[in-house]
């Protein structure tokens, strides 16, 4: 069983910065997909970011250049750095891990952290 506890969501101004972190515990297997999923109020759920199990990172079209995906293995922590924010931003963030990284594949689940992009 693996735990996933997002923090460091809030409000900010666009074109502002974040950094969410997501602190991990329980039996973590050495292979592992970690990702950031976003959903904002009557879309779906969609992938952000991730670190599969090659540690090759992956950033949606919508975020990349200003998102920066990555982790601590000695902290157990996976941060989303999230620069030059856009009101489109503005979701509930969840921090996800499974063997993949399909959503199809995720087997663990944060609780979520809000987000909120103002302009």
């Amino acid at each position: 069983e693996v735990q996933l506890v997002e923090s460091g969501g809030g409000s900010v101004q666009a074109g502002g910065s974040m950094r969410l972190s997501c602190a991990a515990s329980g039996d973590i297997p050495n292979k592992i997909c970690l990702a950031w999923y976003r959903q904002a109020p009557g879309k779906e759920r969609e992938r952000v970011a991730y670190i599969d199990i090659d540690d090759r990172t992956f950033y949606a079209d919508s975020v990349r250049g200003r998102f920066t995906i990555s982790q601590d293995n000695a902290k157990r922590t996976l941060y989303l750095q999230m620069n030059r924010l856009k009101p489109e931003d503005t979701a509930m963030y969840y921090c996800a891990a499974g063997r993949y990284c399909l959503i199809s594949s995720i087997a663990y689940w944060g609780q979520g952290t809000r987000v909120n992009v103002s302009s």
